[in-house]
């Protein structure tokens, strides 16, 4: 059943550590596709876009795409301004920010001739696709060959599987659906599904104390609980899951919003896939929050703020490789186990284990390349 409530949670937990084991609430995003195995890239195509259709008008309906955190509002001409009334959103329509017929396209899929022509309008327009008889089937033709899909869905369990197809998903879907609490939690569950990130084992080697530096701290405009953080390492092919500062302790409160991630010069995972240097990550970017079970999800940075702080050299071992790491020299700076507990610097000692993400492939301008680089 559809929540009855109007307003749409803030976002749905990934696996909520609580003090005594208490149970998970899972999110799952697959960016939105399906969970991949350990290392794998996560959304190679981006986020997956959720778009709700309101037409004919009804202001509920957009409403709640605007409140829950749609990608984008499918509207009739004319009605851009009641739009602006509720919020800032894309809209799709044809005086929209995306232009029907221009930027976006509606396409019935009848005949295997309709594949050929959806191929060619994905060259360079986004297409919504519609069905007959047959859906899945052409969708996996089209998925195999190109991008730029969006397909209209009526029910969540359509969205999860058009999302899902050959563990890719189209684009996005467009959701049509005439009550808003169903839209509201259509967009919540849809949005709360996060392809896992494979999180390994590795054994703390050294620790180094080292001079100072710039670190930053990444603020967000989420709470961050127990067993969650962000990707951060001295080379973008091997990224230690750091902790955020969600752990109470006697001295200073805590900022569930905040990572203090390390250095400017260090890679930080976002949620679009990519890694960014810590000096370039700035308010409005979205970077990749992931959880001790590789869950994750996109939060915002409200602010990233440097200051000149004591360091520390992290060094770990995983699969015979040594990794590194550079942090703040800090009691409250702490890494992720493999149970989820956060571990302080000054409690980690030879062969203790923490969390890492590995990638196989390398970085250009953030973004995975088949070269081969080596950072030291």
């Amino acid at each position: 059943m559809p929540p009855t409530s109007l307003f749409c949670p803030p976002r749905f937990a990934p696996a909520l550590l609580r003090k005594a084991g208490q149970a998970e609430r899972g999110r799952g995003r697959k960016g939105l596709y399906g969970v991949r195995g350990k290392g794998e890239e996560i959304g190679g195509e981006g986020m997956k876009k959720i778009w709700v259709k309101a037409i004919p008008w009804k202001k509920e309906i957009a409403l709640a795409a605007v409140e829950c955190g749609a990608d984008a509002l499918w509207i009739p001409p004319g009605m851009g301004q009641e739009v602006r009334k509720m919020g800032i959103i894309p809209t799709v329509s044809e005086d929209g920010d995306l232009l029907l017929g221009r930027d976006v396209v509606v396409k019935e899929i009848r005949e295997k001739k309709d594949e050929e022509e959806i191929l060619s309008l994905s060259l360079s327009k986004k297409v919504i696709v519609r069905g007959g008889d047959w859906m899945i089937i052409p969708l996996e033709n089209l998925l195999s060959r190109t991008n730029n899909l969006f397909v209209e869905i009526n029910d969540l369990k359509e969205g999860q599987t058009v999302l899902g197809i050959l563990e890719k998903g189209v684009d996005g879907v467009v959701v049509d659906n005439p009550d808003p609490n169903a839209v509201r939690h259509m967009i919540h569950a849809l949005k709360g599904r996060n392809e896992k990130i494979g999180l390994l084992r590795a054994k703390i080697k050294r620790i180094e104390p080292l001079g100072m530096g710039d670190r930053v701290c990444v603020d967000t405009c989420s709470s961050m609980t127990l067993g969650e953080g962000m990707l951060v390492g001295n080379s973008s092919q091997a990224l230690f899951l750091v902790h955020s500062e969600s752990v109470e302790n006697p001295f200073v409160n805590t900022r569930p919003f905040r990572v203090n991630a390390g250095p400017v010069h260090a890679y930080i995972r976002m949620a679009n896939g990519q890694t960014k240097y810590l000096s370039e990550v700035k308010s409005g970017d979205q970077v990749l929050v992931v959880n001790f079970e590789g869950t994750n999800y996109p939060a915002v940075v409200g602010r990233a703020k440097v200051e000149r702080r004591p360091l520390v050299l992290v060094e770990a071992e995983e699969n015979g490789q040594t990794l590194s790491n550079i942090l703040q020299n800090a009691e409250t700076i702490r890494l992720t186990q493999p149970c989820g507990k956060a571990v302080s610097l000054v409690d980690l000692k030879e062969g203790s284990e923490i969390l890492v993400y590995r990638e196989r492939s390398a970085r250009h301008f953030g973004v995975q390349i088949d070269e081969t680089i080596f950072e030291r």
